[in-house]
């Protein structure tokens, strides 16, 4: 997979298509920087002021009225549609190159690390292995991906688990006493840091074509609950007994791109959010 394209140029012009909790935090850094921001969403109420919007559902197929000359696109939408069905999330961008006059300067598309979701337990993984998809879940993530890179050009971000203030499964999973697969290989970045990774990526001169968002802190799930039930003042949770799964994911280009995260592990990243409860 290969990209190539220009950066974001000072005030110039973003489309946010999908633009859920990521795509409007990542807005609100464009527009304090000074950049016009649109928004393409199915129902755009409560999208933060100073975004212009547009009410569209992508993945419908309708055709979306026209819009400007976009310098920089951001995709953040899920594969779209149940099994057997269309992915309506491949429609999307399709529909969405359509309403383009041209080609962005650059396109970013959101995907996710679970196109690995076939890769044998325990594998460590980068950017330079390839997919293994063994759910429909997974091969849609790839289809989407295919089709924003034939459309636009698009550069692939793969983050893994995202988590952060609002993205709180596993607190509530510890508050809760809920059993978990205390073996099971896990891999996360913060929101914070993916924010940060999003606008990296529509900045810099030569932005890779495909990168895994991924902190330096892979662990397994028992341990960073183990973490979390003592800041938190709880016992530890139980095993359900499945055994190890899980793979390992490279965060090397990462760190390369970006330096120092600012939660560069489970421990700093939960340690705020349990902090920030207090």
């Amino acid at each position: 997979m290969s990209a190539s394209s220009v950066p974001l140029p000072p005030g110039g012009t973003v489309v946010l298509a999908g633009c859920g909790a990521l795509g409007s935090r990542l807005g609100l850094w464009l527009l304090e920087a000074g950049h016009r921001v649109i928004a393409v969403r199915r129902n755009p109420s409560g999208l933060p002021s100073g975004f212009e919007t547009i009410a569209a559902d992508l993945a419908s197929g309708d055709p979306l009225p026209a819009l400007p000359a976009a310098d920089s696109v951001v995709i953040t939408l899920p594969p779209l549609g149940g099994p057997g069905a269309e992915n309506g999330a491949v429609t999307a961008v399709r529909t969405l190159a359509r309403a383009l006059p041209a080609r962005p300067g650059r396109t970013v598309l959101v995907s996710s690390t679970r196109v690995f979701d076939g890769a044998p337990t325990g594998a460590v993984l980068s950017e330079a292995d390839a997919p293994v998809p063994a759910t429909p879940r997974a091969t849609a993530l790839l289809e989407t991906e295919a089709a924003a890179v034939g459309e636009l050009g698009a550069h692939v971000l793969r983050p893994s688990g995202i988590y952060g203030p609002g993205r709180d499964f596993l607190v509530r999973t510890v508050r809760a006493g809920r059993p978990v697969n205390r073996s099971r290989l896990t891999n996360r970045i913060h929101e914070d840091d993916l924010v940060r990774v999003l606008e990296a990526l529509l900045r810099v001169p030569a932005a890779p074509a495909v990168l895994h968002a991924t902190d330096a802190g892979p662990a397994p799930l028992g341990e960073v609950a183990d973490f979390l039930a003592e800041r938190l003042g709880l016992p530890a949770l139980a095993d359900t007994g499945e055994g190890p799964e899980g793979r390992v994911f490279d965060g090397g280009a990462l760190a390369s791109l970006l330096g120092t995260l600012s939660f560069p592990d489970f421990q700093a990243g939960y340690a705020a959010m349990v902090e920030a409860k207090a």
